[in-house]
Order: structure tokens, then sequence, then C-alpha cells
């Protein structure tokens, strides 16, 4: 292909239906090169089995200062010094911090906290729904799939209810980011988020809670060796994490079943399918379209394309999901799919450390949404909805849908 036809692939129109274009790159260029907005090169990873195996490659470094030459680090952009701290967060280290640090939160993000939390995940829902049923209509995201995991996760570490709205908005600048370099205009946005929780830890400190952030706090205190550093970097990934590819999840996941009457029709008359529904929605839409960065640790050949040391490498979980050599009829939603290897949340030791709680939030908020309403539909026409720029998530800035308001 020529630079001509290249996407954006940061870009709403590209995130709008990049399903075509990547099932090209898997046929013709399973490795293929191209640019972010400020001339980053990055190449991207298209094949199941060459996404699965980058996932776990330790020839690819998460750390890119462990990558680079000293020519390129001279190069790299300034980061201003408030964002340092940050860089120590689990998802952009290697082993053996990483393996420290996951140990740290997963002693206390267990799986039976996620267990506790199917009750209030499910009043929650409930809640947000009474809200809008008389009204018609809502906005799908702002309304559903946005509060429901915001409130989870900062009920879960501990964050006051009433600030959620804040961190939705700290964090949505982040994750639109289009390359690693374009952090200027994030810097309001980080600042007060860093500024917030510095606060938040001190108030725990002297007001411990049971609660994850508490948690994470007397673990650091018990010389455990989690940094004040660290702990701002894990508390900061956890709520972007926490919530940002639920939101997608739930509100991909709502739009591709009103977009297949009949699959969305099968689901309310048999909630029991909501398990396979969940996974086959988050194979099928994609919730997280690229992996994060990683970067060559060394120039490595991959179907005749060279990578070269330092280079920015992401597997594309969008295009690996529907890989023909591995999924039958890949186009297809369907929601019995059995096996379903999809890679949504990831391989390796980077894998989705919250994945048991989007799946439990995913199942909840789709089945209430269907029982609910049982005549939902969009109220605008789908190419008529925006999409979310950004470099890694896919994801709906708005979803405005219609229902029947009940009877008095």
């Amino acid at each position: 292909m020529t630079k001509t036809t290249q996407p954006n692939i940061v870009s709403a129109e590209f995130k709008a239906n990049p399903f075509t274009f990547l099932a090209q790159l898997r046929t013709s260029q399973p490795v293929y090169q191209t640019t972010l907005p400020d001339r980053t090169p990055v190449w991207l990873i298209t094949r199941y089995a060459d996404v699965t195996a980058l996932l776990k490659d330790e020839r690819f470094v998460k750390n890119r200062r462990t990558a680079m030459t000293p020519e390129q680090l001279r190069k790299m952009p300034w980061v201003p010094p408030m964002f340092r701290p940050l860089e120590r967060n689990m998802l952009d280290l290697d082993a053996p911090d990483h393996t420290r640090l996951r140990a740290l939160v997963h002693k206390a993000f267990t799986p039976s906290l996620v267990g506790r939390m199917r009750e209030r995940v499910q009043t929650l829902a409930e809640e947000l729904l009474d809200r809008v049923m008389c009204d018609g209509e809502m906005d799908l995201i702002k309304d559903y799939a946005l509060p429901l995991p915001m409130t989870i996760i900062t009920e879960i570490l501990g964050v006051p209810a009433r600030d959620h709205h804040k961190f939705h908005k700290w964090s949505k600048a982040v994750v639109s980011l289009t390359s690693p370099k374009a952090t200027m205009r994030v810097i309001p946005n980080v600042w007060l988020f860093i500024r917030y929780l510095r606060q938040f830890f001190q108030m725990r400190r002297r007001d411990p809670r049971d609660d994850l952030a508490t948690a994470l706090i007397q673990a650091e205190e018990a010389g455990d060796k989690l940094s004040e550093d660290e702990l701002l970097a894990m508390v900061f990934l956890l709520l972007i994490a926490g919530h940002e590819t639920t939101v997608n999840l739930i509100g991909n996941g709502v739009l591709a079943l009103l977009e297949h009457p009949d699959v969305m029709n099968r689901l309310r008359r048999d909630p029991a399918l909501i398990k396979t529904a969940v996974e086959e929605l988050l194979r099928y839409t994609s919730p997280v379209l690229m992996s994060t960065e990683r970067y060559a640790r060394e120039d490595l050949n991959l179907h005749g394309v060279t990578i070269p040391r330092g280079g920015m490498t992401l597997g594309v979980i969008g295009s690996a999901n529907r890989d023909e050599k591995v999924f039958e009829n890949p186009d297809e939603l369907d929601i019995t799919r059995e096996p379903n290897k999809h890679l949504a949340f990831g391989q390796g030791i980077h894998f989705c450390l919250g994945a048991p709680l989007a799946r439990l939030e995913g199942e909840i908020a789709i089945n209430t949404l269907l029982r609910r309403m049982p005549d939902l539909h969009l109220s605008i026409a789908t190419e008529s909805l925006r999409w979310r720029p950004s470099m890694i998530l896919r994801g709906l800035e708005s979803l405005p849908v219609s229902f029947g308001v009940p009877v008095r």
C-alpha cells in the first residue's frame, strides 16, 4: 500500500470500521508499518498467531528505555517532571518490576472481592435505568455504560463517589492521546489527577478504610517496596483501566446487538447465554483495538519486515480476534460461539488483571438492560454515531437510544 492509502489509525473515522482494512493486512501485509499523527513510526502486527507471540515475546519490552539505543534515548521527547511518577505503572514495566507490582495489587484485587461486587453491580444497574425509564430515551454511554464501571472502581478503591465525574474527564484526556509524544495538551488534566490522588492518599493514611487504596498504602508502609510514585501510578492506572475498557464493552456490545436484532432477541429470551454472549461481544467489537506499546529490544525480522531496535510495535487485537484461521465465520456475531479464544484481555504477564470484574459488569449491564427495555432501539442512524479518537481503545462518544415509557 502506498502512503496515500494509509489510514489514520487513531482517528474516529478509522475506529468506526477498521475491520475491512485489517482483513486486507492479515492477507497481504501481516506486519505493516505506518505512522502516528506526530510521524512516529509504528509497526502493526495483525495475525492471531503473531499477536499472541508478540504479547509473550521477551524480545519486545514495555519499558522503552531498556530497548532503545543511547542515540534514540537522546531523541526521546521531553517528559514533564510531574509525568515521571506515572512511568512506574505496571503496564509500562517488565519483569521483575512488573511481577512485584502485580503481586501487590493482586493481594487486594482478589476473585472474592469481585464476587462480593455482584449484588452491588446489579443494584447500580437497576438504579441507573430507574433514572431514565420515564424519559423514553437516553445516551447509553453517559447515562449507563460510563457511570456503572466508574462507580464500581471508585468504590473498590475507596474514592468518594461524588468525585467520579472528575476522574472520567481526566482519564478521557489521557486515553484520547494519539501518540506517546502528544502529552502537552493533557498536562492540565494529569496535574489535577495527580494532585487529587496525593491528597486522597493523605486522607487514607489518616483514616484507613476497608478498600483497595488503603490496602495498597499499607503494603507500602509495611516496606513491601511500593514507593509513593508506584502507589500513585498504580491507582492512576486502576482508575483508568478499571472503567474505560468496560464502558466500551457495554457500549460497543449493545450497539452490536441493536445492529443484530435477531441475536438481541435471542439473548433477551434466553439470558443464560450471557456468559458466551459477552465473550463474543469482546471478540467481535474490540473494546481494546490495539495492545499497548511494545518496543523491539533488537532488530527483528517478521514475515520479511524488519522491525528496528526501539521500534514501537502494536498487536492489533481487533484483527487477531477476526482471524479466519482461528475463528469460523469471524465477521458473524455468534453469541453461542465456543470455544472462543479471543485476545480481548491480552495474553502473557500483562493479561488484564480486571478481566473478571469487566466480565461481571458486562454480563449484568447487558442482561439488565435487555430485561428492562424490551423495545430498545437506536435513535440515530449507525453512520451518524461518533467514535472516540484513540491509539489503543475503540469506543463510542455517545449512543443515543430510545425505548417505550412504562404506563403509570
